[in-house]
């Protein structure tokens, strides 16, 4: 509303400053040279207090006439700034837009007393959006995570939605959006470091999990904004949600064979110590009884347990709106896979001819992911 109430007062003032200019340079016949200078100077001075002699004739007698326009544009401009938390970007359009089609009217004179006025008020509106951005990105770096958060969207993250949204509905139709683009930068960039500042919080939940739902969110929301100044934020989110979720997953998935998980990380640190594969079995720790004892306490069904278990937890702290159940689940089914397949390696490589074997095979592990999702 304040955009359209602005862009009245502009459209009725530019016709009025117009016909005033034409009819002072006429009546007056004004041209550059000095003689015309020293008449208008006279006039000027009967008319009025003195007025700096560094002004163009034509240019101070309208100053002295619309005195109060530009002090009444600025009262104006405060109140449009004011009536939404993001009213500067209105102002800041609407002036653009009003100078833009002033400069493409045949009507409008190319040294217009209004043109130097808008000018003037185009510098005031981007100081002022300049501002509203700095204590915004203040706002979204000094955000303090909710007490009670157990997962899903920070409130940082949801401003700059909120801001972006908005701005772009408005820049919609506006042609030169440097302003804007510098803004979205500035605000991406307080939003990244908010959520990286998570990592020295004190949450209730896994901090690994409630960053790469944020910048998944966060990716997300710029794939479908498609904004060309954003483009290396967005790469970057898709970067840091991946290494997190990465993060998460080895986390968690330490949980269902943790103490197989002990044991042949104590087996690989033998061998990179320098103790050869075949004599690893030799050490007390890491004897085949000791890794026969290991293998005994995750029968198959307890294993297919443990993955149920582990998929209600990640079910429960998973925020269900960003939908990255099936993401996370399939990435904890790949790097089991893998842990399993290592295991089988340093099992042969490590114990040969022992006959050791884990009570489950590769198909009972495809097996018992396959039946969680699909009963879920």
């Amino acid at each position: 509303v304040s955009k359209q109430m602005l862009e009245q007062v502009l459209r009725e003032l530019q016709p009025l400053c117009t016909a005033e200019q034409q009819f002072i340079e006429k009546f007056f016949q004004l041209s550059r040279d000095a003689a015309d200078l020293q008449v208008l100077e006279v006039s000027v001075r009967t008319m009025s207090t003195p007025v700096p002699l560094a002004k163009e004739p034509t240019t101070r007698l309208l100053s002295e006439i619309f005195s109060c326009l530009e002090p009444e544009l600025r009262g104006f401009l405060d109140v449009c700034n004011k009536v939404h938390p993001f009213g500067c970007l209105q102002v800041l359009v609407a002036l653009n837009d009003s100078i833009f089609e002033m400069w493409g009217s045949s009507s409008a004179l190319p040294s217009s007393f209004l043109n130097t006025v808008l000018g003037n008020m185009l510098l005031l509106a981007k100081s002022s959006f300049n501002k509203c951005i700095g204590t915004l990105c203040k706002e979204i770096e000094d955000a303090k995570v909710p007490s009670k958060m157990k997962s899903g969207i920070l409130p940082a993250v949801i401003h700059f939605e909120e801001f972006v949204n908005f701005s772009e509905e408005v820049f919609r139709t506006v042609r030169r959006r440097g302003e804007l683009d510098k803004a979205h930068l500035r605000l991406a960039s307080s939003v990244f470091s908010s959520i990286n500042s998570l990592s020295s919080a004190n949450l209730k939940v896994n901090t690994d999990m409630v960053m790469m739902e944020n910048f998944y969110h966060i990716h997300c929301f710029l794939c479908q904004k498609e904004i060309h100044c954003l483009e290396a934020k967005k790469i970057e989110a898709k970067q840091r949600y991946s290494e997190h979720m990465e993060k998460y997953v080895i986390k968690y998935l330490g949980q269902p064979l943790e103490k197989l998980n002990h044991f042949f990380e104590g087996v690989k640190a033998r061998v990179a110590q320098g103790v050869k594969e075949e004599e690893v079995s030799f050490q007390l720790a890491y004897s085949k009884q000791e890794l026969r004892k290991v293998i005994e306490k995750y029968p198959g069904k307890e294993v297919k347990r443990a993955l149920e278990n582990l998929y209600r937890k990640i079910h429960k702290y998973l925020s269900p709106e960003e939908n990255l159940l099936p993401v996370v689940w399939h990435a904890m089914e790949q790097e089991f896979i893998r842990q399993y397949q290592e295991f089988e390696d340093l099992i042969q490589r490590c114990y040969t001819g022992s006959g050791i074997a884990m009570d489950f095979t590769m198909e009972d592990l495809l097996s018992y992911f396959n039946s969680i999702t699909l009963s879920n």
